[in-house]
């Protein structure tokens, strides 16, 4: 089969907009969340990681007289971006300055493009829920007109006059990588050349309240295995990757390779809807089968913590992003499969970073991903505090540069839903 290559990246975020602002936020490892600009927030903890206003959207409220979500815009904007840097938009239009604006398409398509073979995956929890929010508290868009929750790849399909499959995946905090999965299948399947594939998620009063009677929002920040850490904090934004078969990439001359998606392994605890299994079974099986498709190379230990690991190293495993997200059965069991299977593979925690984006979790793991193997380096992570003895992992504080050839992208949801995706350097 085809490998699967990521030639775009598209990003909007806590750190700003663009994937320029989050890499260079990666390596300042310095944020934090604030409260959510909302009268109606009436929870003991209304704390985010936003999307600072100066980089809100300008796309139009509505399309197609359909009206958007913040989700739906967010979405939007790291699309153009990703589509334009892997060089599929069309060029400058007469008359509107830039084809690929807020206001362009369908058919914000290059030439050349079989919109037939562009296919469109993109994951959210929540979608455009305020939109509803809004309603209940009397609060509708100007035109009055009803909107679906989750219009995410219908909306972005449309402005890109992509004719393949449109999907949009909404399995809980596992979506995003699920997303990039199903992208992956979808190519090596043969049915598209690309696919325009990531995560958006956005405020949801409804969300926040939920997980601030579950108890489960911690007062300060996100603190992934600190031994302090009291539960999550969320954020906000899209991360999109385009993924693209080789043979289309090179056929078309693709400007720029970020590195290809080697592997993923599905699999569900069936166990408990919020809780996940004590003994990490079924993440290390889908840990294990992304390694095992992706050819890593790297000797993986039994499980019982005896074996030598996923060893870092030319070809082998060069770091970890894992799920792990401040909540605290999440990240003891995380980190003991981890310390089995990699134990000296460094973490690197996108959550620690911009808080958990839920449905988009998995995508802006997956952009971190490439951009690291695009630069070869591992940017520092966010301090936590004092590490929880029980998560013996290794949380590197400096930048350095990346050893080893590929990286293993962990997300996980309600309901036992796991994932795990391997990312690899682009073959010379």
């Amino acid at each position: 089969m085809d490998d699967v290559l990521v030639t775009g990246l598209g990003a909007l975020s806590p750190l700003g907009a663009g994937v320029d602002a989050f890499w260079r936020g990666m390596h300042a490892a310095d944020t934090g969340p604030t409260r959510v600009p909302d009268p109606l927030a009436h929870m003991d903890h209304p704390l985010m990681y936003l999307v600072p206003e100066a980089d809100l959207p300008d796309g139009p409220p509505e399309r197609d007289g359909l009206p958007l979500g913040r989700a739906s815009q967010f979405a939007l904007a790291a699309v153009r971006e990703a589509v334009a840097d892997a060089g599929l938009a069309a060029p400058p239009g007469p008359d509107t300055g830039s084809d690929t604006g807020p206001d362009a398409g369908p058919g914000a398509l290059g030439a050349g493009v079989d919109p037939r073979r562009v296919a469109v995956a993109l994951s959210t929890g929540m979608g455009d829920t305020d939109l509803h929010e809004g309603w209940w508290t009397g609060q509708a868009p100007e035109s009055g007109r009803w909107a679906p929750a989750f219009p995410l790849a219908s909306v972005v399909g449309g402005w890109l006059g992509a004719q393949g499959v449109n999907t949009c995946v909404s399995n809980a905090c596992a979506a995003g990588g699920y997303a990039l999965s199903v992208g992956a299948d979808l190519i090596r399947s043969g049915e598209a050349d690309v696919v325009i594939a990531g995560g958006a998620e956005a405020y949801s009063r409804v969300a926040l309240a939920c997980f601030n009677r579950l108890g489960a929002i911690d007062p300060e920040r996100c603190r992934p295995f600190a031994v302090e850490r009291r539960g999550t904090v969320f954020g906000e934004g899209a991360a999109v990757l385009v993924l693209e078969s080789a043979t289309h990439a090179r056929a078309r001359g693709a400007r720029t390779v970020y590195g290809r998606l080697a592997g993923a392994g599905w699999s569900c605890d069936a166990y408990h809807a919020t809780a996940p299994e004590p003994s990490g079974e079924q993440i290390e099986r889908a840990m294990r089968e992304a390694l095992r498709e992706a050819g890593t190379g790297a000797e993986v230990g039994t499980g019982s913590g005896t074996g030598s690991g996923a060893e870092s190293g030319s070809g082998g495993l060069g770091f970890v992003i894992p799920h792990g997200t401040g909540t605290e059965l999440n990240d003891v069991v995380e980190s003991r499969v981890l310390g089995a299977l990699t134990p000296r593979t460094p973490l690197y925690s996108v959550k620690a970073l911009i808080g958990h984006t839920g449905g988009a979790a998995g995508a802006f793991a997956a952009l971190a991903a490439s951009l690291v193997l695009h630069h070869k380096t591992l940017p520092p992570n966010v301090p936590v505090g004092e590490r929880d003895p029980e998560c013996g992992v290794p949380l590197p504080s400096g930048s350095a540069p990346m050893t080893g050839a590929y990286g293993l992208v962990n997300a996980y949801a309600f309901g036992g839903n796991n994932i795990s995706l391997v990312f690899g350097e682009a073959a010379a």
